[in-house]
């Protein structure tokens, strides 16, 4: 699997698992809601400090958020 798609799989699972919406996920890391929807379909490449950003707000280490189930 492409690692744009892990990524994006794991955003939306630690997201999930926190009950939050794009929308208030997006607020907490200080990004655009349709950039967070792109991340979630794995149609963005991410940039190391927006990946930095993702993970602080689900509270995780980031390399966490790149590792395949």
């Amino acid at each position: 699997m492409e690692l744009a798609h892990i990524f994006g799989k794991n955003v939306r699972k630690h997201r999930k698992n926190l009950e939050i919406s794009q929308e208030k996920f997006a607020e907490l890391c200080d990004l655009h809601r349709t950039y967070i929807s792109d991340i979630e379909r794995g149609e963005r490449n991410v940039s190391i400090n927006n990946i930095q950003k993702i993970a602080g707000a689900l509270n995780i280490d980031a390399y966490k958020l790149l590792m395949e189930d």
